[in-house]
């Protein structure tokens, strides 16, 4: 048999034709593994010791090198976009690579948003309650780990004292690491108002700056909001409202905001771009969404803001799972985002050195160092460690009452819209809301408290959470109905009256011919 450089092997005769092994002379090679090499006589002749040594070298190489299917791996589900996962993972194979001198393959799972991606996880340790061959969870806001660390499924891992002193504990009270180190905030996220100031000026409209300016009427038709069932983000703008203005006017605000929604989106994303094009003039947005259309469309045209003291900076976390295949390659990517390396990648421009290479972050990093960096290099003007508000969020009862808040949203608002919509611009025909009208499309079937007590309780049992919803949607068309006129004249029921006559009188006519 050849190689490939010329050099013929030949296996070893095990036994010389009398029962007994073989014995090569010397004259005729050298044994290596039971091979013979003919080329490697007792001379050594110059050619064959060049061919010998690069044979070695070959070797050399690809044990250096190893083929992708010998990669250290490392799985990681995830709801951040594909500019993250791409940034993130070109960045740590080369970060690997240089430490350990190993080749390492990301795998990336997407099932959603925050709430999606929770779903999942808590079904997944359900069934395999030691581990569901995942690693790593990275991004979806803060609240899905607080409920996963509750749950016992997140593994401890405490950072070198070099990287975590570098980590503030806190920002106006919300921590950025768990303090048991089950979890770290590996970038922050600011939640507020994107508009289009186009469409503004165009309008006569005013630029808002407080949540409830979202629920006047002389905005029905102009907010965008995604649906915070699928998307963590808008979730949370959803549990700082309440947080901010309390159980009853939280929900005030959240019913007028949701008869001003022109449709609720499936994705965060959507919504700052139905701004940018002008398809809404408000939306509900996450910070670097909101940015990205401001960068895309151009400051004199979007705009974004956070509400004063009514809203929050927070943690958008990382986390190991508990039962992780590969926890020494998950450790050492938790190292990589909370390093200043990592860190730079949230922050910096574009094709910046150290900075992402092919898309643009716009994210908050969470070391108050880097923003000393020239403005220039910097993606994010905010600085937000000198942005200060008084508002104090519990992300603890955001956490507990997160599925249970969700699905009120969905009963009362999104999944009962038609008649919310119809009743509000009824009553504004009419020439505005009275208090009395605004309490009856406001009003609530459950208080915080016995909200909260349900969250804690019962509302993990699919029969009691759906008997519930039933509920609560027949309450919420009974108040949308209740004082609305019921529309004949130009709208569904006259389809479905003419409909009707038009049948009965082919009906009527076939029978007469008949007879």
């Amino acid at each position: 048999m050849k190689t490939n450089i010329g050099i013929e092997i030949r296996r070893v005769p095990r036994n010389n034709g009398s029962g007994k092994r073989g014995k090569t002379p010397a004259h005729e090679g050298s044994n290596w593994g039971g091979f013979v090499i003919p080329a490697l006589n007792s001379r050594f002749r110059t050619t064959n010791r060049i061919l010998w040594w690069g044979l070695l070298l070959t070797l050399a190489i690809n044990h250096s090198f190893p083929a992708v299917g010998f990669a250290d791996k490392l799985e990681l589900i995830s709801p951040h976009w594909e500019g993250i996962r791409y940034e993130f993972e070109r960045a740590f194979k080369i970060r690997y690579r240089s430490e350990t001198g190993r080749a390492v393959e990301l795998e990336w799972m997407n099932v959603g948003g925050s709430s999606e991606t929770l779903r999942y996880l808590e079904s997944e340790f359900k069934n395999k309650p030691a581990g569901i061959g995942i690693d790593v969870i990275f991004g979806g806001g803060l609240d899905p780990y607080l409920a996963l660390k509750k749950a016992h499924l997140l593994e401890s891992y405490t950072l070198p004292k070099s990287l975590l002193e570098k980590i503030p504990a806190s920002l106006a009270g919300v921590p950025f690491y768990d303090p048991d180190h089950s979890w770290y905030g590996a970038t922050l996220s600011g939640f507020g108002i994107v508009y289009n100031k186009v469409v503004l000026g165009l309008t006569k409209m005013p630029v808002i700056t407080t949540w409830e300016d979202l629920a006047s009427p002389r905005g029905f038709g102009w907010v965008g909001s995604s649906d915070p069932r699928k998307s963590g983000s808008v979730h949370m703008v959803y549990e700082i409202i309440l947080q901010a203005y309390g159980w009853e006017k939280g929900w005030r605000i959240i019913t007028g905001m949701g008869a001003n929604v022109r449709n609720f989106t499936n994705s965060a994303s959507q919504v700052p771009k139905d701004v940018a094009t002008g398809e809404v003039a408000y939306g509900l947005a996450i910070d670097f969404y909101a940015w990205a259309q401001v960068k895309e469309a151009g400051s004199d045209k979007i705009g974004f803001i956070l509400p004063d003291n009514l809203t929050i900076i927070t943690p958008d976390a990382i986390a190991i799972l508990k039962g992780a295949p590969n926890p020494d390659v998950a450790k050492a990517f938790i190292r990589f985002v909370m390093s200043e390396e990592g860190q730079k990648l949230w922050l910096l421009v574009e094709k910046s050195p150290g900075g992402p290479q092919r898309f643009q972050l716009n994210r908050f990093s969470v070391l108050p160092s880097l923003y000393a960096l020239s403005p220039q290099s910097t993606a994010v003007k905010l600085n937000p460690f000198s942005w200060r508000s008084d508002f104090a969020f519990d992300p603890n009862l955001g956490s507990e009452r997160w599925s249970i808040v969700n699905d009120l949203i969905g009963a009362l608002v999104i999944d009962q819209k038609h008649l919310l919509t119809r009743a509000w611009k009824e009553a504004l025909d009419k020439g505005g809301l009275s208090e009395q009208e605004w309490q009856r499309l406001t009003a609530m079937p459950i208080s915080a408290d016995g909200a909260l007590a349900l969250a804690k309780t019962k509302w993990k049992d699919p029969a009691f959470r759906n008997q519930k919803l039933n509920e609560w949607s027949h309450f919420a068309r009974s108040k949308y109905l209740l004082g609305v006129k019921p529309p004949i004249i130009g709208s569904e029921w006259y389809s479905l009256v003419t409909f009707l006559v038009l049948s009965l009188g082919l009906v009527a006519y076939s029978w007469k011919k008949r007879a």
